[in-house]
């Protein structure tokens, strides 16, 4: 059997086991957790995804995460997720949740961040490249193709959202012009 998650309904409450992948095939509402990464300077880690990679293989994103666990909270799940991808330990901070329609099926999407103050070591088989760039930088990368879609709608909402950092006063100074 693969990987057990909680089947939520509309309101996020859990009715259910599921497997992840009959989640995904039958587009069963579950939990998606994520972690957005910045360094001291206000830079926003991203990554290609692995062409190996069951989802997105290949593409850009600017969030790493997968499926939350059966039982786990969506911050235990960020916390796994970025110890397994980039080899980090930290607690992420909660920053918002929302149903997201999803490229391949719907789930809750939680959001979190933190941020990187020592050296990455990213999984080869989740993360092929990466590197740190500015929020105008994140803003082109979000434009091109190869940009995972749902990522699109996380950054949008996560700009939006009362108590995230701004960007750094470099990327304010190259809006202003």
């Amino acid at each position: 059997m693969g990987e057990l998650v909680d089947q939520v309904d509309e309101w996020d409450q859990v009715v259910g086991v599921v497997e992840r992948g009959a989640a995904i095939r039958h587009r069963l509402l579950h939990r998606i957790a994520t972690v957005v990464c910045r360094d001291a300077d206000g830079r926003f880690l991203v990554h290609r995804r692995a062409d190996t990679h069951p989802r997105f293989a290949g593409q850009v994103n600017w969030m790493l995460g997968g499926a939350v666990d059966t039982g786990e909270s969506y911050e235990e799940a960020a916390a796994r997720e970025l110890a397994e991808e980039l080899g980090v330990p930290a607690r992420p901070r909660f920053v918002l949740k929302f149903r997201c329609e999803g490229a391949i099926s719907p789930y809750w999407l939680g959001l979190h961040e933190v941020v990187v103050t020592g050296p990455v070591r990213p999984d080869p088989s989740e993360v092929a490249w990466h590197a740190w760039v500015t929020d105008s930088e994140l803003s082109a990368l979000a434009a091109r193709d190869s940009f995972v879609p749902d990522a699109r709608e996380a950054l949008a909402r996560y700009r939006a959202a009362p108590n995230t950092p701004s960007a750094s006063p470099s990327d304010a100074r190259a809006r202003r012009k």
